[in-house]
């Protein structure tokens, strides 16, 4: 099925210290430069770019943190020389996340909240694409393979959880208009995950989905061995229902949606997609479409969890 934290091997190589933080919480006081003092992106941040961030800035003082290379044992690609995503040596406030979030334009650094984990994130347990990989997938093809592959093994039982669609695949939900504005409400659920004591990711993105590839997250990693056709799916969602990364974890991932489905239909819909992205948030969950397509009519977050 999909990622567990069973089987998964401790690395014999850290990038970034896992010296366990204070309970503090980093960032509440942050000072937040005016134009006439806004400059280059920090130094710490800079490899993740291929020409090192010029022409960005960032306004927003940054927290101690380092860049997390991959593990050569672990990543795809092992001759990897560019770090995938810089890490905060602690937990941040959620007010941090949103003025990095705010910046996103300027920096082209995504911030996203992580489970306060050393595995994978400390240890580069991670597996980096290039963000360019994802624009060759689909999620229409995407969910018609899952679907299929499913059917090909599943009882008659098991397909009455596909009602009322069965074996035929449906095509991807219509979009929605956002009842909310996509930034802000990404901002309030960071403000709550931050609650957690969770520490921060900055990846070098055009768009926070591209995140997942180019962080090398392997959360679904039992569901889909590659996540670049995940973030091609979240990418989806950003254009249609306004979604935002805003967490992930070792098996987790946190999206803020703005324009959720608001009819039982409509989100019936979308209950298809979400079954072919995380099964197990339908069969270790509601336990049906129908059930979990009533879970999330107007619902403005969706999390992840693969067993």
């Amino acid at each position: 099925m999909c990622g567990t934290t069973e089987g998964v091997a401790e690395s014999p190589r850290t990038t970034v210290s896992a010296t366990r933080h204070p309970r503090g919480v980093i960032g509440s006081g942050t000072v937040e430069m005016d134009d006439g003092r806004r400059g280059r992106l920090p130094p710490a941040v800079r490899p993740l770019f291929d020409d090192g961030g010029g022409g960005r800035t960032l306004a927003v003082e940054l927290p101690d943190g380092a860049v997390v290379f991959p593990d050569p044992t672990y990543a795809r690609f092992p001759a990897r020389k560019r770090p995938a995503f810089w890490l905060s040596e602690g937990p941040v406030s959620g007010e941090l996340w949103a003025r990095l979030r705010a910046e996103h334009p300027n920096s082209g650094l995504w911030p996203v909240l992580l489970e306060d984990s050393v595995q994978p994130w400390s240890v580069g347990q991670i597996a980096p694409d290039a963000a360019t990989e994802i624009d060759n997938f689909h999620v229409d093809a995407f969910m018609e393979e899952v679907w299929s592959d499913w059917v090909e093994r599943a009882s008659a039982d098991q397909l009455e959880i596909l009602d009322p669609f069965g074996p035929v695949c449906p095509e991807p939900a219509a979009p929605a208009e956002p009842r909310y504005d996509p930034g802000e409400l990404a901002d309030h659920y960071a403000a709550t995950l931050a609650e957690r004591g969770a520490p921060l990711g900055l990846a070098a993105v055009q768009r926070g989905a591209d995140a997942l590839a180019v962080m090398g997250w392997q959360g679904a990693l039992h569901h889909n061995e590659w996540n670049v056709p995940l973030a091609a799916v979240v990418r989806s969602w950003e254009d249609r229902f306004a979604a935002r990364l805003v967490g992930m974890g070792f098996n987790t991932l946190e999206l803020s949606v703005a324009a959720p489905p608001r009819t039982p239909r409509h989100a019936l819909d979308v209950a298809a997609e979400h079954w072919t992205f995380c099964p197990d948030a339908i069969l270790q969950g509601a336990g049906t479409l129908l059930d979990y397509a009533e879970q999330i009519v107007g619902r403005h977050t969706w999390s992840f969890w693969w067993d």
